[in-house]
């Protein structure tokens, strides 16, 4: 099911999509252009997850790289929350999986994805996957239940294998070509080593006319060239450069600025 992988150059000569005025231009088109709350009325805005700013914030159109599109912010920011209402919106599994996954260990998925309108790009998703750090043991479970899913997964038995390991064994062996892939933290099993290994398969599915959408808090998997981020606060949703996260300054002075950090954190009051 894997297919040849469009736009000026940039990272390893590869053809790249770029924003304008109006949005993105040149290049392939995109499976999820955009996203947005629907004009109908909301439940109240006192009530969770419609009292997070971010979520607010979506009253006005949020446009999505036809690559690679990150969400950053802190805990509590809703970055999850928006991860998982724009993957159910797009068909898939609250939990995870592909979108033939239909089962519910516990339903705990916000109402967000009843009002959000996804606009859709020209071009339809050969595949896709939704892969959420907090549930994959409960995908893991149902893939080895099918052997169908077996097979589609390449064989492997997630749960025989560390955390992390088996995340890169999904992504390796069940990520194809012309696919939509929503993640939510992958990186929460990963090594940093194993991070950078992610962003290679990152690299080279989005060779092969893949779509990415990632909330995360790693500085390894933001520093992805060419990518959009978003940053999720109190403010609601703005778009940043990769060096104004706080995800890559904060880890930046630290590694540069050890001994101060620590003296300033382990000082008493």
């Amino acid at each position: 099911m894997v297919g040849p992988g469009g736009g000026w150059y940039g990272w390893d000569g590869m053809a790249r999509t770029k924003r304008t005025e109006g949005g993105f231009t040149g290049g392939m088109d995109t499976f999820l252009r955009s996203v947005t709350l629907k004009d109908d009325a909301l439940p109240q805005t006192s009530k969770y997850p419609f009292n997070i700013p971010a979520v607010r914030g979506l009253e006005e159109t949020l446009e999505l790289h036809p690559q690679v599109t990150f969400f950053v912010g802190e805990n509590g920011s809703g970055k999850s929350t928006l991860v998982e209402a724009i993957a159910v919106a797009a068909g898939f599994n609250a939990e995870g999986g592909s979108r033939n996954f239909n089962f519910s260990t516990r339903p705990s998925e916000s109402d967000l994805h009843q009002h959000l309108r996804v606009v859709r790009g020209t071009r339809r998703p050969r595949t896709g996957y939704f892969l959420r750090a907090e549930s994959f043991f409960n995908v893991a479970t149902e893939i080895e239940k099918n052997p169908d899913a077996m097979r589609g997964h390449g064989s492997v038995h997630h749960h025989e294998i560390s955390h992390g390991e088996a995340f890169l064994a999904l992504v390796r062996e069940r990520f194809w070509a012309n696919g939509l892939y929503i993640l939510d933290e992958p990186e929460a099993a990963l090594s940093p080593q194993r991070q950078l290994a992610l962003l290679r398969s990152i690299h080279d599915l989005v060779r092969e006319s893949c779509q990415f959408i990632i909330s995360t808090h790693s500085p390894l998997l933001l520093a992805y060239p060419d990518a959009t981020l978003y940053h999720l606060s109190d403010q609601g949703i703005s778009e940043v450069e990769y060096e104004q996260t706080e995800h890559y300054s904060l880890t930046r002075d630290f590694l540069l600025n050890r001994e101060a950090y620590l003296r300033r954190l382990f000082e008493s009051d």
